[in-house]
């Protein structure tokens, strides 16, 4: 399910973290599905557990997903709740990319023309109803 790259310079954990957001942000997996358990993912991954651990810590505190106690990690269903913050943080990252885009000589058009076939290819990362 989870391939890292072990060249990287960037963290396992981190890799990790990036993978696992994919997944749900493109909906492979669903709220509320269970992660595969510590001990079983380092074991196919053949990564220490608390590289794992980290990630999953990191992807609590952001929000992408939920433990319960003895029973593991869950997946946490899309919150309509107040996300202004990291909407900000995102739109300040989509401006610096807009931006790098502009100077490596994008045309405006071709900007506008990716986002529209992101947003129509996968609806903006919303679940299918």
């Amino acid at each position: 399910m989870f391939e890292l790259d072990l060249r990287s310079r960037s963290p396992m954990y981190e890799q990790l973290v990036e993978k696992i957001k994919d997944l749900i942000i493109n909906n492979v997996l669903k709220p509320d599905e269970q992660l595969p358990a510590v001990r079983v993912l380092a074991g196919e991954l053949t990564i220490n557990p608390n590289t794992i651990q980290k990630a999953y810590r990191e992807l609590e505190h952001r929000g992408y997903i939920y433990s319960v106690p003895g029973k593991g990690s869950f997946v946490r269903p899309a919150v309509t709740g107040d996300n202004t913050a990291r909407l900000h943080a995102l739109e300040n990252e989509l401006s610096r990319i807009v931006s790098e885009m502009l100077f490596l000589g994008a045309s405006p058009a071709d900007i506008i023309t990716l986002i529209k076939a992101q947003l129509s290819k996968d609806e903006g990362g919303k679940p299918d109803d």
